[in-house]
């Protein structure tokens, strides 16, 4: 089964490609049906942003095929729970990673380590050609760093610790990235899901 990522974000892409190898479902960039349509990110909440932009897609998918959205964020304690579903556009538009990196830098100056609490949170949505609709849910706690390390990975991750490591997300890589995130964990329901619905059936 063919999935359509209802992003415009490589970085994403490469990285539910990688995920996806042992599983029976393709994972293909919007690039390949000419880009991924504009999509007002107005619902408030990570599955409702998701399911707007899975939506979005919908009327440009190869017969037979299904949507895949995803909306992630970063979840500070000591900001209330931003940048949250706006971490995207934590400094305004348009997104511009580094300056979103600079900006929680700044709000988070001087707030002490054990304050310093927060979370990668992702939401995957998946609609299919007959309407139907999966949503699957991930999270990875950890604590900020005050100042990025880390060359690896995007967004974030050079300032994000998650718990039971000294490294950043920027500085374990992308394996280790891989085995833990918010996005891995919400990909292992998923996953869990396509084995059960797409795997050939046996004799």
């Amino acid at each position: 089964m063919r999935f359509f990522l209802a992003s415009g974000n490589p970085n994403k892409a490469r990285e539910f490609q990688a995920l996806a190898r042992a599983l029976p479902v393709q994972i293909a960039p919007a690039s390949e049906l000419g880009g991924m349509p504009p999509v007002e990110e107005s619902a408030g909440s990570f599955e409702g942003n998701a399911r707007l932009k899975a939506r979005a897609l919908l009327p440009v998918l190869p017969q037979g095929c299904w949507a895949l959205a995803d909306d992630s964020g970063l979840c500070v304690d000591a900001l209330g729970g931003l940048p949250g579903v706006d971490s995207a556009y934590y400094a305004g538009h348009p997104t511009d990673g580094a300056a979103n990196l600079a900006k929680l830098v700044s709000d988070m100056r001087g707030v002490e380590t054990p304050l310093r609490r927060a979370h990668f949170r992702c939401v995957l949505v998946a609609l299919g050609p007959a309407g139907q609709e999966r949503v699957f849910d991930g999270r990875c706690d950890g604590r900020l760093l005050e100042k990025p390390r880390g060359t690896s990975g995007f967004g974030y991750d050079p300032l994000f610790v998650p718990d039971g490591f000294d490294l950043s997300f920027a500085e374990l890589g992308d394996d280790v990235k891989n085995g833990l995130s918010h996005r891995s964990r919400a990909w292992a329901k998923f996953t869990a899901w396509a084995l059960s619905t797409f795997s050939p059936a046996r004799p």
